[in-house]
């Protein structure tokens, strides 16, 4: 199952404006300490491709896969989002990633876990100014606390470069309800605290 559309209908005179860069704003949202990119040939490297809109074309950093042609990304938030688009800037050449699959919600996978059916994956085209943006099923990626990102294969080198990844979409801090639920009484009652033993009231105020 694939799916992309080009960006604003092709019309490229809206890259530089505020509102992209406030719809591609989810790198911010990522707990990058945390990102780990498995096969990459530079340490940590793969943390730079996640950076503002306005700087998607500083080729200065980039991400290269080592052994081989795969790279598989592991992405943390720091809440939960609503991911709506992605836009990947590839390499040049045959090192543009061709195909990309997408996992949501299954922390620190590996090679060995990509088997698994994908929550959805795309066929890319080479893009290396971010005019083409690949929009996800919104439903089914509505509430997404880690994002996996598998890039099988490339157009033909033997190995595959990045750029740059846009995420788009919508964020929610998270809440530990466990923690932050509080249970009130309107008007105690001395005779329930008699005991030491606490039990608890059958309503909770959320």
């Amino acid at each position: 199952m694939s799916g992309h559309r080009h960006g604003c209908d092709g019309d490229h005179d809206h890259d530089e404006t505020p509102e992209m860069g406030l719809q591609y704003s989810l790198y911010s949202k990522i707990d990058i300490d945390n990102l780990q990119c498995l096969n990459e040939a530079v340490e940590d490297s793969g943390k730079a491709i996640f950076k503002p809109w306005e700087e998607r074309l500083n080729f200065e950093k980039f991400v290269e896969s080592d052994a081989d042609e795969e790279l598989l990304i592991n992405i943390p938030f720091t809440g939960n989002i609503k991911l709506k688009g992605i836009i990947v800037i590839g390499g040049e050449d045959q090192s543009h990633p061709s195909k990309m699959k997408l996992y949501k919600n299954r922390p620190r996978m590996t090679f060995d876990d990509t088997g698994i059916i994908p929550d959805q994956e795309f066929d890319l085209h080479p893009d290396t100014s971010g005019t083409l943006e690949y929009s996800t099923m919104v439903v089914k990626f509505s509430s997404v606390h880690h994002l996996s990102i598998y890039f099988p294969q490339n157009f033909g080198a033997e190995n595959t470069k990045l750029y740059y990844i846009g995420l788009r979409g919508e964020f929610t801090q998270a809440h530990r309800h466990g923690v932050t639920i509080c249970t009130y009484e309107a008007k105690p009652n001395v005779a329930d605290h008699k005991t030491e033993v606490f039990n608890p009231v059958s309503h909770h105020v959320q």
